[in-house]
């Protein structure tokens, strides 16, 4: 295929890509969103809302690595459209036991982790097919559509499926999804996975490496390369010290400073508001020239903004001064999250060697999940024995600490040794 056809279908691709993610993770948030009503309202237990939660995480991170073998070793697109099929199969066995039995909790938490693994290895098989969809140039207008699909489906998939929740059976969630993961895997069967791969086309039955082998060839790689070894490190101490947020904002909000939970909704949305603007700026602006040092300056402001959570709890602000803090204050942090994710995702798309990039994203993936339930357990007992604040400003002090250290200037000097000789550049263009 010549180079003018090659670009008009990875046109074709980058449109596709963002419609089917829109749908599959619309889809996932109005389902998300109503199971967890459902069970609420089933159990009026916050226990057994929490094993839903675990049986959703915990086997990502079991087997993310193997998913990374299996998109390293195995053709993407089969990968993708197989474990479509294992969500809508995943989905649908719930919707006709339902049918037949009735919802339960065994049933719920089954096809939770049935769902949790399916769409793990679809997440990890197309982060590592960007760079082979879409031509070099259009890589971070790609990362930009993708977070701007993350942020409409987190906006309106609570809005749906509240709206829903009300008049119509928890089958009909069910249904949504299926519909959902069915067309996406529909639009994903016309994409071609290796447009721009620089690898053979078939592999023989003697050069395919053993799981455990691969996996630890993966994990190698990942030593051997420094930079990429320190986006991974810092992405696994922001994710843990990020879930101090995630359990602290409810707590403060609601529990400390009393805000309604239909004025806290609107907080918690503009987090995704933020997403979604910055998302939108990404995918028109040229792409960034230095993106581990623009990261670098993007994780220091939220960790910034991370301690700035606890100044309605010293500075005695009134109730809609409180609520219009945290607006504003969410609103910078959604913005804040794509600074940092879109131009590391898209230095990673281009850097990391194609047949390491499924085990790399999926050790990412794995690690960055195993602090999640981590931090949750831990940050929920400080909470309950120490200040908010002081909790916020220890987390906010780590993680510049954290970043300051592995993003330090040899690091960035390595991964950028123009820098040495230009070093007053402005390095955020």
């Amino acid at each position: 295929m010549n180079e003018a056809g090659k670009i008009k279908q990875a046109t074709y691709h980058l449109y596709t890509f963002t419609i089917s993610k829109l749908i599959s993770t619309f889809g996932s948030s109005v389902y998300a969103f109503g199971i967890s009503l459902y069970v609420l309202a089933l159990t009026g237990s916050a226990a057994s809302f929490a094993i839903n939660l675990i049986c959703s995480i915990l086997p990502r991170t079991l087997f993310a690595p193997f998913a990374g073998y299996v998109a390293d070793n195995y053709p993407k697109k089969a990968v993708v459209l197989l474990s479509q099929a294992a969500s809508v199969l995943s989905v649908g066995g719930l919707l006709l036991y339902s049918l037949s039995n009735g919802l339960s909790l065994a049933a719920i938490y089954t096809a939770t982790a049935l769902i949790s693994v399916s769409s793990m290895f679809t997440s990890v098989a197309f982060s590592s097919s960007i760079a082979n969809l879409i031509d070099p140039d259009r890589i971070q207008k790609a990362m930009g559509y993708n977070q701007s699909a993350l942020a409409i489906a987190t906006i309106g998939g609570p809005v749906i499926g509240g709206m829903l929740f009300g008049f119509v059976s928890m089958n009909v969630f069910l249904l949504i999804q299926v519909i959902a993961y069915a067309l996406a895997a529909a639009l994903e069967a016309t994409m071609n996975f290796r447009l721009y791969t620089r690898r053979a086309e078939t592999e023989s039955a003697e050069d395919k490496q053993g799981v455990w082998q691969g996996m630890k060839e993966g994990a190698a790689y990942l030593r051997k390369n420094r930079v990429i070894t320190v986006i991974v490190t810092t992405a696994v101490g922001l994710n843990f010290f990020f879930s101090a947020l995630m359990i602290g904002l409810p707590f403060i909000a609601v529990q400390q400073l009393k805000v309604e939970a239909t004025h806290f909704g609107f907080i918690e949305a503009m987090i995704a508001l933020g997403m979604l603007l910055a998302s939108i700026y990404f995918s028109v602006r040229k792409e960034v020239k230095f993106p581990l040092q623009f990261s670098k300056r993007a994780i220091m402001i939220m960790s910034l903004l991370l301690a700035a959570v606890s100044l309605p709890l010293v500075a005695g602000l009134s109730y809609w001064g409180n609520v219009i803090y945290l607006l504003f204050l969410m609103l910078a942090f959604g913005i804040s999250n794509v600074f940092v994710n879109t131009p590391i995702g898209v230095m990673m798309q281009k850097d990391v060697d194609e047949e390491y990039r499924g085990r790399v994203f999926g050790i990412l993936e794995s690690m960055a999940m195993a602090m999640m339930p981590l931090g949750y357990l831990l940050f929920g007992l400080l909470y309950d024995l120490v200040p908010a604040q002081y909790v916020l400003w220890a987390c906010s002090l780590c993680l510049l600490i954290l970043t300051a250290y592995s993003m330090r200037p040899a690091i960035i000097r390595e991964a950028y040794p123009e820098l040495a000789e230009k070093p007053f550049d402005n390095v955020l263009s």
